[in-house]
This record gives C-alpha cells, structure tokens and sequence, in this order.
C-alpha cells in the first residue's frame, strides 16, 4: 500500500516494485527498479526516507525517521535482507545489511560494507568503506575480499531480477 502523510506522498522511480503486502507512507523517494518486498514498513512522518536506484528492502524489514529531525538515507544497489531495522540512519551505496541487523540514529555505513546478520550498529556509530562490521554493538571485523564483494554486486542485480519475476510496478 501507498500513503500520503501528513501532505507527503511516496515518489516512485521507474519499474519499482512495492509487493502488495508492504506499506511505503509518507515523504519517501523510491530510485529506479528499488524493490520493498512482501511485509515491509517504509514509514516517514516528516523527515524523508531515500533509497536508491536498484536497492531491496527485503521481506519485513522496517525503515523509519526520528521525531521529525533525522531522515534515513540508503543509497543504491544496496540489499537490506530480511527483518532488518533501519532508523533515522545513513547506509551508502553497494552495502549488504544482513538477515536481522539494526541500525540505528545517525549510524553511518560506508560504501561497499557488509553489516552481519543479526548485528547492532549503535547510535552515532560510524562504520568505514569496504568492510565487514559484526556483533552488538557492531565493530569492525576485517577488510573485505574482492569475492565479497562480488557479491554484495550480485545480490543487488539478482534482486532486480526477482522484481520482474514479481511483478513490477506499485
């Protein structure tokens, strides 16, 4: 479902698709071929929600703002897998934010980052570029390898592809 809050409503890019069990409301900016799959909240009051071109918000995931001041940016061909909590963050682009992690205010995930499953990145946490954060809190675990990401590359394009299968358009 698509609403409008508060006099905003939800901008879709070209060939987006928003699986019919997800909500995406309020000011939200969906990039090209982004997809929201099956039982996602997508939810902004005031502060916008942005995701790039070719990102999935995978099934269940939750993304909101905070208290009208903090925004949540995702950049693109970013894949947020299931069950995933977004809130008034900032995740650059080509990052995989595993089955089960949060991210919470003002984090900062740098470009090409992988975010493990089950992870907490505390408030105010700054993760750097092509790396692997892991744990509660989240820290650094090591660099990432080129077959990593690879994959990170993969799994944002497979996703696209799985959206076409899906049935695109909101």
């Amino acid at each position: 479902m698509i609403h409008s809050v508060n006099g905003h409503a939800p901008r879709l890019g070209r060939e987006v698709f928003i699986a019919p069990t997800a909500t995406v409301a309020g000011d939200v900016v969906l990039g090209d071929r982004a997809s929201i799959w099956y039982g996602c909240v997508v939810r902004s009051e005031e502060q916008r929600i942005e995701i790039g071109e070719e990102t999935n918000i995978q099934d269940l995931s939750v993304i909101h703002v905070t208290n009208r001041r903090l925004g949540t940016r995702i950049g693109a061909r970013v894949t947020v897998g299931h069950r995933v909590v977004l809130h008034a963050c900032t995740i650059s682009d080509l990052c995989l934010i595993g089955i089960g992690a949060i991210v919470l205010d003002q984090a900062v995930i740098g470009s090409e980052t992988i975010v493990a499953a089950g992870s907490v990145v505390t408030p105010g946490t700054q993760i750097p570029s092509r790396v692997l954060a892991l744990g509660s809190p989240a820290r650094v675990k090591r660099p990432l390898t080129d077959q990593e990401l690879e994959h990170i590359r993969w799994n944002a394009a497979d996703y696209v592809k799985l959206a076409g299968m899906h049935g695109r358009g909101a």
